[in-house]
């Protein structure tokens, strides 16, 4: 589709390199141009939006100073990296962007030379852009290695750990932290800029860096510069504790003055060491309905920018399994004082924004932090407390050693609600929750629950928070079959499935999401079908049960079918030397990319067309 709009200047540039062969002057028409095209080709595909609004002018500025692709910038997360995606010679495909075979939701290694380094888990991009500079210089090399981050991805610990090693090896680094709601500095303006450039030139620096030299050899003395180096400029720029961490700390600077940001980089390439850049941008700049509500306007579906408001989807009388978890949350807080409900930096995405209004300090938003997140909830739990941890399935993964040894090991009663499980859609591999079922059900004292549908969920929830020991509940993306949800909080027994109906010769068991395909395709193949409900403990009396009654034994699972719920049939069947024909089912030895949710499924063979396929062949095979 194309981009409505002129674009005279954007339309000559394909690449970085054209960047660069523009006058100076003309980076304020271009940064312009580049807003107002990426609002039209977002318009038109949806995606992440107002955080790249944001990094307009930036991004022009990176490209203009430093030679890339020569030159490595590593964009953390990568909402913030469509401009710089429609600088790389993506901008006539940006209408694809979050499709099959379209264009990557984040920067994708294997798509563009520009992108330096897979993101899609926040705080990574120091890291990654250290390690880049380390290998580099050790190969004698001469790049810019540039790491921009965001105030909330910088919350992460894994940053900060980072900025410590690149601190203590003086690396040659720059950090550039997008501060769009930090507000650390409000006087972003004239009298900021003029420090800035102070300090960011080389006059300054070097007059620095040989004073240090001369005064160190007089301790008393340089021990009196540097106190009074470090209050003088604690109290005009914030940057105090990077510059402890061993940092060059420049700014804060106007994130949006496209002239100042290029004067301030230009500087900065001729600073050796570990630098940071702290730049002040608006998040949805330059449209409006974005501006007034960035948060509404971080991932948009398709949408009129002529219009102050998002298309409103029709309303639907079935809750979603994140809203079904939201309200069983608030019912169980009001029932039990001990639940306490915390989020690494997800309250919306995970449905917590009614229980953070209605029990405001039992709620802890712990930024985008999941080991914390889940160690916190076991110190919670010494102390009696019932902590809920709501974590979608691929960011538990950055907590898996604190779940193993702060919670598991010891017995800890704490729920893990596991939302978007399974695959996710557009945003692609580095969010779908395809390994759950692997990693938890690995885990001594685990409970690992799926429900089949939304009033499951909510049973679920229910015992496995009244469960003594920890638990988890693992559902997908969007809305389940449309099963009522009762309003009582009842539990099922652990560890015991049900058999939905009842067949000859296959026995279907399903696990979750599975369970509403499973039951169609045995309607077709008159195969007995289990929802198994428990991954762990698993059912064995049921697997007996089905094992002894039919000659091929089917298991089906939204989980990689290595080390799934599918391997712990097989082995429980191995013990017992009940040697079936067995056929299992799942996400495939490989990561799926993007794509709508529906799409993926097929590809996978996991809906009902695809499960009647791989039985058929299986079958004629056996």
């Amino acid at each position: 589709m194309n981009v409505q709009g002129s674009y005279p200047l954007l339309s000559e540039i394909t690449y970085p390199s054209d960047v660069k062969r523009i006058e100076k002057s003309q980076l304020k028409t271009l940064s312009k141009e580049l807003r107002e095209y990426l609002t039209q080709s977002v318009s038109v595909s949806g995606g992440h939006f107002s955080a790249g609004l944001g990094t307009v002018e930036l991004t022009v500025a990176l490209h203009y100073v430093f030679n890339t692709p020569e030159d490595q910038l590593v964009w953390d997360v990568g909402h913030q990296a469509y401009p710089h995606k429609i600088l790389t010679g993506r901008k006539d495909r940006m209408t694809s962007i979050r499709t099959r075979d379209g264009v990557c939701a984040f920067p994708n290694r294997s798509e563009s030379e520009y992108d330096a380094f897979g993101v899609g888990h926040s705080s990574t991009s120091i890291s990654a852009a250290l390690g880049m500079a380390i290998a580099s210089e050790l190969k004698g090399e001469h790049k810019h290695m540039v790491a921009i981050i965001g105030d909330g991805s910088i919350t992460g610990g894994m940053a900060f750990e980072a900025m410590n090693h690149a601190g203590a090896i003086d690396a040659n680094l720059l950090v550039i932290l997008n501060d769009n709601d930090m507000s650390i500095s409000p006087n972003v303006g004239a009298m900021n800029n003029y420090l800035t450039k102070i300090l960011s030139s080389r006059l300054y620096s070097s007059v620095r860096e040989e004073s240090k030299k001369a005064l160190s050899k007089m301790p008393s003395v340089w021990e009196l510069a540097r106190r009074t180096e470090e209050h003088m400029k604690g109290m005009i720029v914030p940057g105090t504790l990077f510059e402890e961490l061993g940092f060059n700390y420049i700014g804060p600077i106007d994130g949006h003055d496209v002239d100042m940001l290029v004067e301030t980089l230009e500087s900065l390439k001729h600073i050796n060491g570990p630098r940071f850049l702290h730049i002040v941008t608006k998040k949805g700049k330059g449209y409006a309905p974005a501006e007034n509500d960035p948060l509404a306007y971080h991932g948009v579906p398709a949408f009129d920018p002529t219009q102050d408001s998002l298309p409103k989807g029709k309303p639907s009388p079935h809750p979603t399994y994140t809203e079904v978890f939201g309200n069983w949350l608030c019912d169980m807080a009001a029932q039990d004082e001990r639940l306490l409900g915390i989020t690494p930096a997800m309250r919306e995405g995970s449905g917590l924004v009614k229980f953070s209004e209605q029990y405001p300090k039992r709620y802890f938003d712990v930024a985008i932090a999941e080991q914390h997140a889940v160690t916190l909830a076991a110190g919670q739990a010494c102390q009696g407390a019932k902590p809920v941890v709501a974590i979608y399935s691929t960011f538990l993964q950055r907590g898996y050693d604190q779940l193993i040894h702060d919670v598991a090991i010891q017995g800890l009663d704490v729920l893990f609600a596991l939302d978007r499980a399974g695959l996710v859609g557009p945003d692609g591999p580095t969010h779908a929750g395809s390994f759950d079922h692997s990693y938890l059900g690995c885990i001594p004292n685990m409970v690992v629950m799926a429900p089949a549908d939304e009033n499951e969920c909510r049973q679920m929830l229910t015992t496995g928070f009244l469960h003594e020991g920890p638990a988890s509940v693992r559902y997908p993306r969007g809305k389940g079959p449309g099963v009522a949800v009762q309003a009582e909080l009842t539990t099922l027994p652990i560890g015991k499935g049900e058999i939905k109906q009842q067949g000859e010769r296959i026995a279907i068991l399903a696990w979750g999401s599975m369970v509403t395909p499973a039951l169609e395709a045995g309607k077709q193949l008159n195969a007995t079908v289990a929802n198994m409900r428990f991954v762990k403990p698993i059912d064995e009396e049921l697997i007996l049960q089905l094992a002894k009654g039919h000659e091929i034994i089917v298991t089906i699972e939204e989980n990689v079918v290595c080390g799934g719920a599918g391997s712990a049939v097989n082995n429980f069947l191995h013990k017992n030397k009940l040697l079936r024909h067995t056929l299992n089912i799942g996400l495939p030895d490989s990561f799926v990319e993007q794509g709508t949710r529906e799409e993926l499924l097929s590809l996978c063979g996991l809906d009902t067309k695809g499960i009647l396929a791989q039985i058929g062949e299986f079958v004629l095979d056996s």
